[in-house]
């Protein structure tokens, strides 16, 4: 029998992220999937409210945290993998392509002493790998797509699927970013709609389509029946231009450059200058998708 965890959805409004917290009720203990680290692009102000409303909650619950789990290096929040890894004392874990990531991205910023190893996380999950939160079996799903090293995260009867499937009326995620590909995508979001329809999928993001309140839960039966994009492109290739259509329409995301130089550094802030201050590099001319209109 697949066991049930018990799921928290936390809504942040200013990047449209769910950050999880997921616990089995018989032994208190949870994971955290995917928190946000506050960054205000205007002021560069950062700040940890996000973050400490989990915390709250997993004290008020009575949990024990035992892992910290990143899906996946994003492109629109940073990640307060590492303030709550300081918090909490659990591990952090990511997907072991996100050394791809890394080496993408390390040429892109000019980081000649970066170590693209890694490292910056206590564990690096491969496709197939079981793990535990308290009694309940997990897996992990290699997805890639949306970027070179997503992955998704299988606790009992709940898939944790990032930035693949969005809530049916919001249909998938673009697949556009460096090392993107609608084609690859197709490919993850058909491994996920492989397992059992009674499967709860837990999405990464909901942009509230026509205004409605923010929703993040499904099933994978839903997801086949009523997707915008999965219900209605019966093959890869009607997939793959429907998505690349979407894409082309697309902005970047507003904090791409500024996450990725965090994320792909395990939720690191720079460290700061002898000024005290720290600072983000932001390379010009580097992404097309300017909005200029």
């Amino acid at each position: 029998m697949t066991l049930k965890p018990e799921v928290t959805g936390f809504f942040d409004p200013r990047t449209w992220s769910v950050q999880y917290v997921v616990a089995d009720p018989a032994t208190k203990r949870c994971a955290i999937v995917d928190p946000v680290y506050d960054f205000d692009e205007k002021s560069g102000q950062t700040g940890t409210a996000n973050a400490d409303r989990l915390l709250g909650f997993i004290r008020a619950k009575g949990y024990e945290v035992e892992w910290i789990l990143d899906t996946h290096p994003h492109a629109d929040h940073f990640s307060a993998a590492h303030y709550l890894k300081q918090k909490t004392g659990a591990p952090t874990a990511i997907g072991e392509r996100v050394k791809d990531v890394q080496k993408l991205w390390k040429g892109f910023y000019n980081w000649p002493d970066f170590p693209a190893d890694g490292s910056q996380w206590d564990h690096l999950f491969a496709d197939g790998d079981t793990f535990k939160v308290g009694g309940i079996d997990a897996k992990v799903m290699f997805s890639p797509g949306h970027t070179l090293a997503s992955i998704t995260y299988v606790i009992g009867d709940a898939a944790f699927v990032h930035d693949t499937l969005f809530m049916p009326d919001s249909g998938t995620a673009r697949a556009d970013f460096p090392g993107g590909s609608a084609r690859v995508l197709w490919r993850s979001i058909q491994a996920i709609l492989a397992l059992p329809d009674e499967t709860r999928i837990f999405t990464g993001h909901d942009y509230q389509p026509d205004g409605r309140e923010p929703r993040w839960e499904s099933t994978v039966g839903e997801q086949k029946a009523t997707n915008i994009h999965m219900a209605h492109c019966r093959t890869e290739e009607e997939f793959v231009a429907v998505r690349e259509a979407r894409d082309r329409s697309l902005a970047m995301p507003k904090l791409i450059l500024q996450s990725l130089q965090i994320n792909t550094n395990g939720g690191r802030l720079p460290e700061p200058e002898s000024n005290g201050i720290r600072y983000l590099k932001i390379p010009l001319d580097l992404l097309t998708g300017a909005a200029w209109d």
